[in-house]
C-alpha cells in the first residue's frame, strides 16, 4: 500500500510564499513523474508543476517563474516552493506520483489534497 502525505498549506497575503511536501510511504519499488495539481471550486483539476525522476521539469504558464518544483529521491519527497502568490492561485493542491510496487506494476497515486488560500 502507497501514501501521498502533502503539508505546508495555509492562508497567506498575496506577494507571500508558501512551500508544499508530498512524502510518499509504503511499498515503493521506485518512483517516476512526480507532480503538482491545484483546482479550483468550479475549475478542473489543472498540472501547476511536474518533474520526472531525473529531475526534468514543466510548468504550467501561470506559474512559471514564480513556483519551483523540487524533489528528494532519498526522503521520496517532492516539494512546491510558491513565491509571488496571487489571488487567482487559491485552491486545493494535490500531489500525484507514479510508483511502482514492484518491477512491474505501475501506477499513479494521489494525495489527499492542501487548501492554499492567497488574500488580496
Amino acid at each position: 500500500q502507497v501514501q501521498l502525505v502533502e503539508s505546508g498549506g495555509g492562508l497567506v497575503q498575496a506577494g507571500g510564499s508558501l512551500r508544499l511536501s508530498c512524502a510518499a510511504s509504503g511499498s515503493i519499488f521506485s518512483i517516476n513523474a512526480m507532480g503538482w495539481y491545484r483546482q479550483a471550486p468550479g475549475n478542473q483539476r489543472e498540472l501547476v508543476a511536474a518533474i520526472t525522476s531525473g529531475g526534468s521539469t514543466n510548468y504550467a504558464d501561470s506559474v512559471k517563474g514564480r513556483f519551483t518544483i523540487s524533489r528528494d529521491n532519498a526522503k521520496n519527497t517532492v516539494y512546491l516552493q510558491m513565491n509571488s502568490l496571487k489571488p487567482e492561485d487559491t485552491a486545493v493542491y494535490y500531489c500525484k506520483a507514479n510508483i511502482k510496487t514492484t518491477a512491474w506494476v505501475m501506477q499513479d497515486y494521489w494525495g489527499q489534497g492542501t487548501q492554499v488560500t492567497v488574500s488580496s
